[in-house]
């Protein structure tokens, strides 16, 4: 029986196809203007840049502007990359400049698509920013697609990693920037930490495109990324720790794959408690007590450091150094660590140096990142699966691209084997056929240690013509993808998300070019030689076409479908021909977390016998549902982050706001005095209660509160005493005494030195008490789960306690600031101290990476330690070569006072 929506949808075709449909009127006006666009000069051309700039400042919308915009561009990319955009590439560049989703195939052309709305929006002039996955593509793609812009009178910037603050400042102030997810999530975190407008180095957030969109806002979006300081050393421990775990036995733990879990049984608890004591570790009788708690976190890392983190699958080691591994991409990620003591734990398995663990400075998820722009829009060639996370965290529709020529690529039903070893044979055995009849084939792995022991498996059977393309190769990566597609070539690849590299068919004739032909000066020769070339790929293409085209062999399913997806489309591009099969078995991780234990059972009492496969669609419908399973509970994992970092987020905004107002202040006396005031109001309001008889009232407690917060020392036990004062008599006194004290401060140092040291002040305590209030939610975050016991729900907890702590906080700012103020002798070392600039002791902690969280789901970015500079290196005119101060060191501006109390004042 047909369903209503089925009948629905064929009389008036799907949501997407009716999306499709609306864009054919424009396709069409652009296709009309060709021609016209035709007959311009390269200069006529290039003036519609600032005809249609002159449209906007008369009123005119962009929307008002696509059509005539999209002519204009695809008329450009034809003059100087040799690249006409297809109607399809113009529905695509329409879908991102709605603010959606473009999905659209591998080989579509992504890259020149995004050229179209990304001129469109940038002509207003608050800057475009592209996101890309990594620094190669960000490079690559500004440089390619720059050239079109540059024809067309826009400037272009590229953001990457180790770039100075005036060389992001001068890319982020080009009308197109690109960058990677991570450079531009730390430069709005470093921006905020930043103590003059003319430092930060972002200018807003109007219009931002992000490829391959799945892996950037999905993949990564577990992921918040936080800068960090070090804290003080404790290898030893985590040696000691490490040497225990070695001790155990299976009995004594328990591990969960499905959730990346591992905890300890109670024989477990009982063996680590005598060993622990022996050693002298164990407070007290129990590990769980609570002043073991760190004892704790330590045995849980080592433990899961041992049981659920592989070497070579996760992380490998190299100059000696854990480096993880991404987990969707395959691709080491040098600088990144682990949070909560996991990398330490994981640094003592291997015996190698044990670096110190690291305190949160700021925060952010890319969720909330990404929610900044006024207008988001993505691309990528698998969206599809996601569309519901895209819709309720981004607002965000998939609109499915259609392909420019029809896809014929056979997607074959998978090969199930009972073992590893006859899938791995089999494997073998159809590369071997691919191989003799010159296909080219790209094998799938989803690890390097399986990549590699497939390598080392086909090189044992007598191949030696073949490529491995794994985290271990990744600065050959883009020339290894390039030539995959040469008649017979064979390529094992991890995990191919997000390569940015096309595989065509016969090799990639101008990476050929480029390599081959390098410095070769422009002439004849090199012409001549180019041709050959190009005639060379031309005649391999044929070759490789003739032999079926691309064969996708995966040798494992993903947990994910879009990584499977992902790995299926690197065939097939643009209408060529090809095929994909996976080859599983009953012992891959996937097949035997979600219980292949029946299924193998089944197939023995059937008859199947060894190297033969099961081969049915029911077994690929079964294996998408398993896949479904771990999308949603991932789906759950980042829904569940967001909605804690909500909390954090709102708070974050009100401090990040904050700033910014006290950095564009021009005078904050204002703000000091309500400060203030309203440490005055607590005092008098904690020690004269409402409604209370004067005898009741503590006139020493109020004075010594006065003393420490006001500096200053007032007759209050004999106000107290005088006749009918009631406590608006004191408060009103006590106001006008601090009036007084500050306006008299302030005029002896001039206004100019006064407001520079108000906002130094402010800011650097506004900074520290929030670095303390990050921790103390991290706290709160860890215990707060254990409340779903009682029946409270975790996160209404963590909401209401996390205001609290808020409230706080900003109780503790107006303190602080007005005890400082209030002390004229420390504010007037340092405004007097040279140079009047932003303290050095935060620029030292600004090299930020990300890493991931020790439950396997939140990354961290690790900042380099503070420098230790040798006394005789510093220059004591120049604060910057000072590196890391002890608080009670001489200062080394040579003052003869403690660093604290000169220019570490604020510190």
């Amino acid at each position: 029986m047909v369903s209503l929506g089925g009948i629905a949808r064929k009389i008036f075709g799907s949501s997407n196809d009716r999306r499709i449909k609306a864009t054919r009127s424009r396709v069409e006006a652009i296709n009309a203007l060709e021609s016209e666009m035709q007959g311009l000069s390269d200069e006529a051309l290039k003036a519609r840049t600032d005809e249609f700039r002159q449209q906007l400042a008369d009123g005119a919308s962009v929307d008002d502007l696509l059509v005539p915009a999209f002519a204009t561009v695809r008329e450009a990319a034809k003059r100087v990359l040799g690249l006409r955009p297809f109607d399809v590439q113009l529905v695509g560049g329409m879908v991102l400049h709605g603010g959606n989703i473009a999905e659209m195939r591998t080989g579509e052309g992504k890259t020149l698509v995004a050229t179209l709305p990304v001129y469109l929006n940038a002509l207003e002039g608050k800057g475009v920013h592209v996101v890309t996955v990594n620094d190669y593509l960000a490079r690559r793609d500004s440089e390619w697609m720059g050239r079109v812009y540059k024809f067309l009178g826009l400037t272009t910037g590229v953001i990457v990693h180790g770039m100075t603050d005036d060389q992001r400042r001068a890319a982020y102030a080009a009308d197109v920037t690109y960058a990677t997810n991570n450079e531009l999530g730390f430069d709005y975190l470093r921006d905020n930490m930043k103590y003059e407008r003319a430092q930060m180095v972002q200018r807003g957030h109007n219009y931002a495109i992000v490829d391959e969109v799945d892996s950037i806002l999905v993949d990564e979006a577990r992921t918040p990324l936080i800068i960090s300081g070090p804290l003080e050393d404790r290898s030893e421990m985590y040696n000691t720790v490490d040497a225990f775990i070695l001790k155990l036995e299976p009995a004594d733990y328990e591990i969960d794959e499905k959730q990346r879990t591992a905890t300890f049984t109670e024989e477990g608890t009982e063996k680590l408690e005598n060993l622990l004591r022996e050693a002298g570790h164990l407070k007290g009788e129990s590990l769980y007590d609570v002043e073991n708690v760190a004892i704790v976190h330590h045995v849980n890392n080592a433990l899961k450091a041992h049981r659920l983190f592989q070497r070579d699958k996760d992380y490998i080691v190299r100059n000696g150094e854990i480096v993880i591994i991404d987990e969707f991409t395959g691709r080491m990620m040098p600088g990144r660590r682990y949070s909560e003591g996991l990398h330490q734990a994981l640094e003592a398995k291997e015996h190698v140096q044990i670096q110190p663990e690291n305190q949160t400075l700021a925060s952010v998820t890319f969720q909330n990142y990404f929610r900044m722009y006024k207008k988001l829009a993505g691309m990528t060639g698998t969206a599809s699966t996601e569309a519901e996370e895209f819709g309720n965290i981004y607002g965000l529709e998939v609109t499915e691209v259609p392909t420019n020529l029809p896809v014929i690529r056979q997607d074959e039903d998978d090969e199930v084997y009972r073992t590893v070893e006859e899938k791995y044979r089999a494997i073998v055995r159809e590369i071997r056929e691919a191989n003799s009849k010159g296909q080219p084939t790209l094998v799938g792995t989803t690890s390097i240690e399986k990549s590699e022991q497939l390598a080392e498996r086909l090189r044992k059977d007598g191949f030696h013509d073949f490529e491995v393309l794994n985290a271990r190769h990744h600065e050959r990566e883009a020339a290894i993808v390039a030539q995959a597609g040469k008649p017979g070539a064979i390529t094992i690849a991890t995990n191919m998300a997000g390569r940015g590299t096309d595989i065509q068919l016969g090799g990639n004739a101008d990476m050929r070019i480029a390599e081959e032909l390098g410095d070769m000066p422009a002439g004849p020769e090199r012409e001549a030689k180019e041709k050959a070339i190009r005639e060379d790929v031309a005649r391999l293409k044929e070759k490789a076409l003739a032999a079926g085209g691309l064969y996708v062999l995966a040798t494992e399913r993903h947990e994910s479908r879009r990584i499977d997806n992902q790995l299926r489309g690197r065939s097939g591009r643009q209408g060529d021909p090809g095929r994909s099969k996976f080859f599983l078995s009953l012992q891959d991780d996937l097949m035997r977390i979600f219980g292949s234990e029946r299924m193998d059972g089944m197939l023995q009492k059937l008859g199947l016998k060894e190297d033969e496969a099961i081969i049915h669609p029911w077994i690929n419908k079964a294996l998408e549902k398993a896949q479904k399973k771990v999308e949603a509970r991932n789906f759950d994992i980042r829904k569940n982050l967001l909605k804690f970092d909500d909390v954090q987020n709102d708070q974050r905004k009100v401090v990040f706001e904050q700033r910014l107002e006290l950095m564009d202040g021009e005078n904050l006396s204002e703000t000091i005095a309500e400060m203030r005031e309203g440490v005055i109001e607590e005092l008098v309001t904690k020690h004269i209660p409402e409604n209370a008889y004067s005898e009741q009232w503590d006139a020493v407690g109020l004075k010594e509160g006065v003393r420490q917060f006001l500096n200053l020392d007032l007759p209050i036990e004999d106000w107290v005493k005088e006749e009918g004062i009631a406590e608006e008599d004191i408060r009103e006194r006590i106001t006008e005494r601090a009036n007084a004290t500050a306006a008299e401060r302030a005029e002896r140092f001039g206004p100019e030195v006064m407001a520079y040291v108000e906002r130094s002040v402010i800011l650097q305590t506004l900074d520290h008490l929030w670095r303390e209030h990050l921790v103390n939610l991290d706290h709160l975050r860890s215990v707060v789960g254990f409340r779903g016991y009682a029946q409270r729900d975790p996160l209404q907890e963590y909401k209401g306690e996390g205001f609290e702590l808020f409230q706080a906080m900003l109780g503790n700012l107006r303190q602080a600031v007005t005890a400082q103020l209030m002390r004229v002798e420390l504010v007037r070392e340092a405004a007097e101290a040279p140079p009047p600039e932003a303290p050095t002791t935060f620029g030292q902690h600004i090299d930020a990476t990300t890493g991931e969280d020790d439950f396997g789901d939140v990354a961290v970015a690790v900042m380099q330690d503070s420098r230790v500079v040798a006394p005789e290196e510093r220059d004591p005119q120049r604060p910057e070569t000072w590196g890391k101060v002890g608080r009670n060191e001489a200062c080394p501006c040579g003052s003869g006072k403690k660093y604290k109390h000169c220019h570490g004042a604020f510190a």
